[in-house]
């Protein structure tokens, strides 16, 4: 991810940017889950908030942001490589992907599997002028906006399903 990109995250997003990764990534990075007790209406996989240990200032602009991404992805990455807490969330996403879990935090590590890239990818829930979520008709207006491709969590399961049946 560029620093551009996340600008245009943080610009058109909630601001919460999250860092999707697996189990595996969470434990190499020994990041405890938020809550014990995730009473949360998706049971989204929160872990604590992160930050780069190097090379970051304040945390929160696009560049400090691209910095801790890199850092908490990068191969042979350690616990030592980030701060916590942070102004990034990693979402820990369960195992088996969008056929467990029809969540956003599934999809992304799917779709970055898919792609032929590490199971880890960056997502921000995509917001309205007036503050309110936006919805399939605002998402695919900002992709042609934007010159960017939209693809459902259904588009995905049906992808996934199709292609891992004939595999088999």
């Amino acid at each position: 991810m560029t620093v551009e990109q996340m600008a245009l995250t943080i610009r058109h997003g909630s601001g919460i940017v999250c860092l999707c990764i697996t189990e595996d990534r969470r434990k190499q990075l020994d990041l405890p889950m938020m809550v014990e007790n995730n009473t949360s209406a998706y049971g989204t996989g929160f872990t604590v908030t992160i930050e780069a240990a190097e090379g970051v200032t304040t945390g929160v602009s696009a560049a400090d942001r691209v910095t801790t991404v890199r850092a908490a992805i990068k191969d042979g990455a350690k616990p030592s490589d980030l701060n916590r807490p942070g102004h990034v969330f990693p979402l820990r996403a369960q195992a088996g992907g969008v056929l467990t879990r029809g969540g956003h935090t599934e999809a992304t590590i799917d779709l970055m599997t898919l792609a032929g890239f590490k199971p880890a990818g960056v997502l921000c829930e995509l917001t309205n002028d007036d503050g309110t979520m936006a919805r399939a008709p605002e998402c695919i207006a900002f992709a042609g906006q934007h010159n960017m491709a939209v693809v459902t969590i259904e588009d995905l399961v049906a992808y996934r399903q199709a292609h891992e049946r004939k595999a088999s």
